[in-house]
């Protein structure tokens, strides 16, 4: 396993409180979910265009490899529609509780994509953890059941997208022109499953406020924060990124409170079963060395 010093850790740590925020300015855009991903990555798409040409960067990269980029891209894209999609349907505390799901998802995932290892007994015991931990929200906050579902659904693809961006930066390949072409990736699916999900062709047109907030969704939430996580993910492993990238509930809840009040408060239950995620994620390096020792 690739080495971790505290300034990746830190780095992590940074780019995590900025998706944290993800949730939060996606109930602040008044636009309906697929318009967010598509203003968000294009314009994500056009500032990884201009870093790129700005550090001497060829926009054109092998055909094949600039199809994968587009295709994992396309994989992101639907993960940040059903997450707005089901900020707008619960709450960006529910939403942000179920994200943590996706370190149990990328840990059966991740071994079928490479074939480099097998399942291991720790994770296997995770999951059944996870399992229990989101019942008990279910249970507890089952108004929001299918706003929770939709975001299971998201980090499900939040895995994938992990997995395979993690088969991408190990190649000799610059951080901007990767994001060029998964944030154009994920405009286009973006733009193809528009009509299928909202109505009409075209997407809608942001007013003032919520072109500010698109800004900086599009500026400091993903090319900031994607360049951060490119550039830490060629030295540290996919676990280890899912185990920080757990702390983003915890950022995303907190703020949530601040910015919405009463709106955002859940159940006493909620706060447990989103706990236990927590908790769990952040033990597993222990949980490991425990059950496989």
């Amino acid at each position: 396993m690739p080495r971790t010093d505290t300034r990746d850790y830190l780095q992590l740590h940074l780019v995590v409180f900025a998706w944290g925020l993800t949730a939060i300015l996606g109930k602040l855009i008044l636009l309906p979910p697929v318009d967010v991903v598509l203003w968000r990555t294009a314009l994500a798409a056009l500032g990884f265009a201009i870093l790129a040409r700005v550090l001497g960067h060829s926009l054109v990269p092998p055909r094949r490899i600039m199809l994968a980029m587009l295709g994992v891209g396309v994989i992101l894209g639907l993960h940040w529609i059903l997450f707005f999609w089901s900020a707008r349907l619960a709450t960006a505390s529910v939403c942000l509780a179920a994200m943590p799901t996706a370190m149990l998802w990328c840990s059966l995932i991740e071994p079928v994509v490479d074939g480099t290892r097998r399942w291991r007994p720790s994770e296997l015991l995770v999951g059944m953890v996870m399992v229990g931990a989101v019942w008990l929200i279910y249970e507890v906050e089952f108004r929001y059941w299918l706003g929770f579902s939709v975001a299971i659904a998201a980090a499900v693809f939040a895995a994938f997208f992990a997995t395979f961006s993690k088969q991408q930066v190990a190649k000799d390949m610059h951080w901007s022109v990767i994001g060029l072409y998964q944030m154009t990736g994920a405009c286009l699916a973006s733009i193809i499953s528009r009509p299928f999900l909202e109505t009409g062709i075209l997407p809608a047109l942001p007013d003032a406020s919520s072109a500010l907030w698109l800004i900086v969704l599009a500026l400091v939430c993903t090319v900031v924060a994607y360049a951060g996580f490119m550039d830490v993910l060629r030295r540290v492993s996919v676990f280890t990124v899912n185990v920080v990238y757990n702390m983003e509930p915890v950022y995303g809840i907190l703020l949530a409170a601040i910015v919405f009040g009463k709106a955002e408060f859940m159940s006493g239950g909620f706060y447990l079963g989103a706990g236990i995620i927590v908790a769990v994620v952040l033990t597993m390096p222990w949980i490991r060395r425990w059950v496989e020792k």
